[in-house]
């Protein structure tokens, strides 16, 4: 603090910034033993020191540049081997501030320290990357011929079910309901994926499985047939009444037969090629905590029994060569029951990985062999990944190893972690490359956006359009994860775990159990869901629609939110508003790996920028039920203090528009009427003059 005559005079902390992007960390992700460039930002001649902070020494920064309003110091930093935790020092006279990544803070907090792993890198592609999840059964039908027959074969004491009408609500316990999508279909619709701009597809499991969802892993070195290619069929389904699985032949003959095997995973290979001949990458999801009853190594169901060139299952045998794959409680051969469930479901096993080295290695070859020609995935989806073995010291060891296992293989490869809670232990650069982002995305938007929790359980009045509830949770969870793991995390408004975002939007708890499936769309409000596709586009990370979001499907969560993709039925303003913001984010880079900062925020209101040396973008959002004006300091991002920027998108409550239009900067902020429930992207013009 500096007195002049009777002026007091403060530090300018809104000035102050500093992140783990290329424009402050140069290389950005450094290599071990690398010497990088660390640069901070500060107002002209507003300071006096900044000082790096590293354990308990402190090096001071030198003042290298002065644009416009700010200036920047640097310093030089030898990397070792080891992680490097640093964090700053801002001195001007005798007022001091810390920078974190958190922000600006009045002591030193190391819990929120900068942190480079030397060697951490996340692959390029994924940085940014616009993602597309489907879940295959729910999505197109393209092949008839491979769907799963009425009575097929038993699963949780029922028959299977073919579902002919494809606008067919999903049943409640409708895990054995299979509406036909496939592999196929999904090829025939490639040409839809490219136009959405699609740049990577995330399926759920596609390996062989007795559910529509795939969550309990049969054979985890074969696609399923009814997603691939029958070749060779026959057999019968099974008489009524009757539930035993060695009896389901024609079951026995589609998922056993090498042939049906080899040709849907030969066709899943050209499929992946397809998808890479367009630019598009491919993820596929790895359920290794635990597996199915039906799983050819426990074959609980008796489906390989009297199949040649399979070994007796776990459960059938003894003597089995997979009886240290699972744990079993009593000796009760043959056909034990006794095995671990995972959350005590005896339709999944729980996978012994510290009691079996054969089931580790099995895996890690898994694990290869997908990324691996003739395949060539681009990378792995774990699922509830910190759930694997049974110790936290266990799950760590294993992901190391997985780790190399897929980067030897494939160093381009993403891995992504489904994770609860703070991942930052899983995120130090030999484990996970990231995770998909419930705490650091999906759940504070959707409490700002709608104040309803993400399975629509629970309303929150307090959280909905609090914007300082938004800000503090976002820093803090995003503090977790290094710059690079953050690039690329996935960033969801849906998934198939939870209820469709635009249903969050009419603000009813419950499920459709106890609601009905038409209440899913009662009250809906598209505005609300336009605003939060523009944060989705704009912010920090992977954006990754789920399947049908784009289109207007609504669900309460699972099972209502697997409905089926509604082709010809589409909302059609909403599809071409999501190809539009794709569009937007694809084309400008800034919105990849640029820095990101809150420029204001206030009750219903949000206002970001994403910015580099070269670009500015900067995006506001009116939440609210009333018009609003609304002043943003965009002087922050970098952006001149007085000029203009074009108007590249604004959703209001009838719509959105993207005529070309611009909005003045006067000392360094812009002013701008907002109407409800509204949302703007603006971009600096410098960048719109060089296209």
């Amino acid at each position: 603090m500096e007195s002049l005559g009777n002026e007091v005079l403060f530090m300018n902390i809104q000035a102050l910034f500093c992140d783990g992007t290329g424009n402050y960390v140069i290389p950005a992700e450094p290599k071990k033993n690398e010497k990088i460039l660390l640069r901070f930002r500060t107002a002209k001649d507003d300071v006096d020191q900044v000082f790096l902070l590293v354990g308990n020494q402190s090096y001071e920064l030198e003042k290298r540049e002065t644009k416009g309003v700010f200036d920047y110091y640097e310093i030089e930093w030898q990397l070792g081997e080891k992680e490097f935790h640093y964090a700053f020092q801002i001195c001007s006279g005798g007022e001091v501030k810390y920078f974190n990544r958190c922000g600006v803070a009045g002591n030193r907090e190391d819990f929120y320290s900068f942190m480079i792993t030397p060697g951490f890198a996340t692959p390029g592609w994924a940085k940014g990357a616009v993602m597309y999840q489907i879940f295959v059964d729910r999505f197109y039908n393209g092949d008839p011929t491979n769907d799963v027959e009425t009575g097929e074969y038993a699963y949780i004491g029922e028959h299977s079910a073919q579902v002919k009408d494809w606008s067919k609500y999903p049943a409640f316990m409708g895990v054995r309901e299979f509406y036909g999508g496939d592999l196929k279909g999904v090829l025939e619709k490639i040409d839809y994926l490219q136009e959405l701009g699609v740049e990577a597809v995330y399926f759920n499991p596609l390996f062989v499985s007795p559910s529509n969802h795939k969550y309990d892993i049969q054979d985890y070195d074969h696609i399923d047939p009814h997603y691939g290619v029958i070749v060779e069929d026959g057999g019968e389904a099974l008489p009524d009444g009757c539930l035993d699985n060695s009896q389901a032949k024609k079951y026995q003959i589609r998922t056993t037969n090498p042939k049906n095997l080899e040709a849907s995973n030969a066709f899943f290979a050209e499929l992946v090629e397809e998808f890479h001949k367009r630019g598009i990458k491919v993820i596929i999801d790895g359920v290794f905590n635990h597996c199915g009853s039906f799983n050819k190594w426990l074959d609980r169901e008796r489906i390989y029994e009297s199949q040649q060139g399979y070994g007796k299952g776990a459960y059938v045998a003894e003597d089995s060569p997979y009886h240290n794959f699972f744990r079993f409680f009593k000796e009760e051969w043959p056909y034990n029951p006794s095995y671990d469930g995972w959350w005590g479901h005896d339709t999944l096993p729980k996978l012994n990985y510290e009691g079996s080295e054969e089931l580790q290695e099995y895996i890690l070859k898994v694990a290869r062999k997908w990324v691996s020609p003739p395949y060539n995935v681009d990378g792995w989806r774990l699922d509830v990944a910190a759930d694997l073995g049974y110790s936290n010291e266990f799950n760590h060891e294993f992901w190391k190893k997985f780790r190399i296992a897929v980067k030897e293989a494939n160093p381009e490869a993403l891995i992504l972690a489904e994770h609860y809670g703070d991942p930052r232990e899983w995120l130090q650069g030999d484990e996970w490359d990231t995770v998909m982002n419930y705490d650091a995305f999906m759940e504070p938007l959707t409490w700002f956006f709608t104040g309803m929790e993400k399975h629509s359980d629970e309303r929150r009045q307090d959280l909905w359009g609090n914007a300082d509830h938004f800000v503090s949770v976002m820093s803090h969870h995003m503090a977790a994860m290094q710059t690079p793991s953050l690039q690329v995390a996935m960033n969801e408004l849906s998934n198939h775990d939870h209820s469709r975002f635009l249903t969050r939007t009419n603000h009813i708890v419950g499920r459709v159990q106890n609601l009905g499936y038409k209440a899913a769309k009662e009250g809906i409000n598209p505005a609300v869901m336009r605003s939060a596709v523009v944060m989705q586009m704009t912010w920090v990370g992977a954006p990754t629609v789920y399947y049908g979001d784009e289109a207007g499907v609504c669900g309460f969560t699972d099972p209502d939110n697997r409905r089926t993709y509604p082709w010809g039925q589409e909302d059609q303003e909403l599809l071409q508003f999501h190809k539009d913001m794709i569009r937007i984010h694809k084309e400008q880079s800034v919105l990849r790996c640029g820095s990101i900062k809150m420029l204001f925020w206030d009750e219903n209101v949000l206002a970001y920028s994403r910015f580099s040396e070269e670009q500015q973008i900067v995006v506001i959002i009116n939440n609210s039920k009333k018009l609003k004006e609304i002043t943003v300091p965009v002087w922050m991002a970098e952006l001149p203090m007085k000029g203009k920027m074009d108007r590249l998108l604004y959703t209001y409550e009838q719509g959105y528009t993207m005529e070309p239009d611009y909005v003045l900067i006067d000392q360094g902020e812009v002013v701008l009427n907002m109407g409800r429930h509204s949302a703007i992207v603006l971009c600096s013009r410098k960048i719109m003059e060089k296209k």
